[in-house]
């Protein structure tokens, strides 16, 4: 069985950042993407590691690193892709792209695989602090996660995959958890301001992601909320957003915009806080309630050292066959190995 670890998409700033880590910890990695000229300048800094533009993950290389969104479109095809024994992971936080491969369970356990969605800032840092908090407790009534992210933007276009996300996110609406039942809703609705332990004040609101699902799972709450720092919370939202999807589910208004989108032109800025943040509440039948947060730098660096370290696992055996999110298959010290603090409130 081969120990290479395949790095799909290596060329764009995710899967930059995840093969280096790979390579200064002498695993076997391999550069895979569709432009030979731009893996040959990602691998001269990389001396050593080959590069693919034709990655058939039919081959049977030991894992497959998924960085290619929308994770959407990509994300169970690739993994339905992987022969027995070959395990996977990406780090979507769409909560459809999530379900579709947890819906993958039974599969990659027939074929002693393990496959692992939202390994990064996205799932793992909210579902750590949950993992943390609930230790040792029953399960609670009602449980909210929040994540605060902060990232560094690079200078350059949008490009089409993100932009196809984040239209994809847009039409897809809200979700929560009420009464055990995962149901629509509001997006940007259960609005909350409150302040970080650096003393930020931020703002969230929710939406549908796949920290929602992992906060489901990892509590077996009745009553979930996920929210980001990244759905405008304000009231014009609340009321431009759901007008917003509509317009997208027009036939062709979608493909439309997120080709506009892919257009627009970013320009290069720090990231707005010291640290990202997530932060998960419960609250028991008793009226008890505890608070949980992790702290990060930034979070696409927290996301590359995420997968890096689920990735290395994997390669070395340390998973089990079966689909699952990262926290759940190795637990919230994960979020620690991957350069997080845990703090307890």
């Amino acid at each position: 069985m081969s120990n290479e670890i395949w790095v799909l998409g290596a060329t764009g700033r995710t899967g930059q950042a995840i093969a280096r880590r790979l390579h200064e910890r002498g695993a076997d990695v391999v550069l895979c993407g569709r432009d030979q000229g731009r893996l040959d300048r990602v691998a001269a800094g990389m001396p050593g590691v080959p590069t693919l533009t034709d990655a058939d993950v039919r081959k049977g290389p030991a894992v497959v690193v998924n960085t290619v969104g929308p994770f959407t479109r990509t994300a169970a095809e690739v993994a339905r892709s992987c022969p027995p024994g070959t395990h996977y992971l990406d780090m979507s936080n769409e909560l459809a792209a999530a379900q579709a491969i947890l819906d993958l369970d039974r599969h990659a356990t027939a074929a002693g695989q393990t496959l692992v969605t939202g390994a990064g800032f996205g799932v793992l840092a909210t579902e750590s602090a949950l993992l943390h908090l609930l230790q040792d407790q029953k399960t609670p009534a009602r449980v909210r996660v929040d994540a605060v992210a902060s990232v560094a933007t690079e200078a350059g276009a949008v490009g089409e995959a993100l932009a196809a996300t984040i239209v994809e996110v847009l039409t897809a609406g809200g979700r929560v958890v009420r009464d055990g039942q995962l149901v629509p809703s509001r997006t940007a609705g259960d609005p909350e301001r409150f302040t970080t332990p650096d003393g930020d004040a931020v703002a969230t609101a929710s939406g549908s992601s796949g920290e929602l699902l992992a906060a489901w799972r990892a509590s077996g709450a009745a009553e979930v909320v996920g929210a980001s720092s990244l759905v405008p919370s304000g009231a014009a939202a609340r009321v431009a957003i759901p007008a917003l999807a509509a317009i997208l589910r027009i036939p062709g208004a979608a493909g439309l915009v997120t080709r506009r989108l892919a257009r627009v032109t970013a320009k290069a800025q720090d990231r707005p806080r010291p640290h990202s943040w997530a932060r998960a509440r419960a609250e028991w039948p008793d009226g008890e309630v505890r608070t949980s947060w992790l702290r990060a730098g930034d979070a696409m660096d927290f996301t590359a050292g995420t997968a890096a370290e689920v990735a290395y696992r994997l390669a070395k055996g340390e998973g089990r066959p079966g689909a699952y999110t990262p926290g759940l298959l190795f637990g919230w010290e994960l979020a620690e190995a991957a350069g997080g603090t845990l703090i307890s409130v």
